[in-house]
């Protein structure tokens, strides 16, 4: 009886969750379960984005609420979307390694990373 009962609870479990993935793609959601809401692009990887001059600074921003590869995508591309500035994004590790060619305050660079829906915990 125990079994069946367990069994019963199994299947009501995986029954919810494909439930729940269907209705999140049916609704245009692209990564579902991303603490993002499912608004963070899609697929791959962002390219590496070359710098107009020699590289004079870098930054290490510690950022808090990225969990998989498609955040840290969002987070690359918001990041390089600034003049002067190059990014590499570790989501595991939480941080975003900058390389500069011109100053950039680093209010502009919190401001972006914020803007992709995600928390700048500290600038080194």
């Amino acid at each position: 009886m125990a079994d069946i009962i367990a069994l019963i609870i199994i299947a009501a479990i995986v029954a919810a969750a494909v439930a729940y993935i269907v209705k999140a793609k049916r609704s245009g959601v692209k990564c579902v379960g991303c603490p993002a809401g499912g608004s963070c692009p899609s697929g791959g990887r962002a390219p590496k984005k070359k710098l107009d001059g020699p590289v004079i600074g870098r930054k290490t921003l510690k950022i808090s609420g990225m969990h998989c590869q498609h955040c840290a995508l969002a987070v690359t591309q918001a990041l390089n979307g600034i003049d002067g500035v190059r990014a590499e994004v570790d989501p595991v590790k939480g941080r975003a390694k900058i390389a500069l060619d011109r100053q950039v305050s680093e209010e502009i660079l919190k401001k972006a990373v914020e803007k992709a829906g995600y928390h700048v915990t500290g600038i080194s």
